[in-house]
């Protein structure tokens, strides 16, 4: 099990299942939202990610057409994502997890809308879009 809260603790989640990938972001959405040149994600199948305080914290918004983006509105830690085209998997912030997930990053995503100011050093593959995208 993974476990994992926001900044003051208020909303806190576990995920029962092992995370079916690991990510760095790079598109203008999640710089703004992270405040930070990326943001690393895991992406987790729905059924098991569970809320198991601070429910009732949360708030969302849409950020693009059919993705809502939810965080403490306590403190504003962002904790996930879930977009209405995949109601299966949700994308948690990885800076919110408790301990070691035991996944790595596989990939650097948006590299083509990634910050001027930041240059990929490692060798993980990246992709101008998406995950989906080729």
């Amino acid at each position: 099990m993974i476990t994992g809260q926001c900044l003051c603790g208020a909303v806190r989640y576990q995920i029962n299942a092992a995370p079916l990938t690991m990510y760095h972001c790079h598109c203008l959405q999640c710089r703004r939202a992270s405040g930070a040149s990326f943001a690393t994600s895991m992406l987790v199948r729905t059924e098991s990610f569970e809320l198991t305080a601070g429910e009732d914290l949360l708030s969302s918004f849409e950020s693009s057409p059919r993705k809502r983006r939810h965080f403490c509105s306590k403190c504003g830690s962002p904790i996930f994502s879930a977009d209405e085209a995949s109601p299966q998997i949700r994308s948690i912030r990885s800076g919110t997890l408790d301990g070691d997930p035991e996944v790595r990053p596989g990939h650097h995503i948006h590299v083509g809308s990634k910050s001027a100011w930041f240059d990929i050093c490692d060798a993980l593959p990246q992709k101008s879009r998406g995950l989906a995208d080729p």
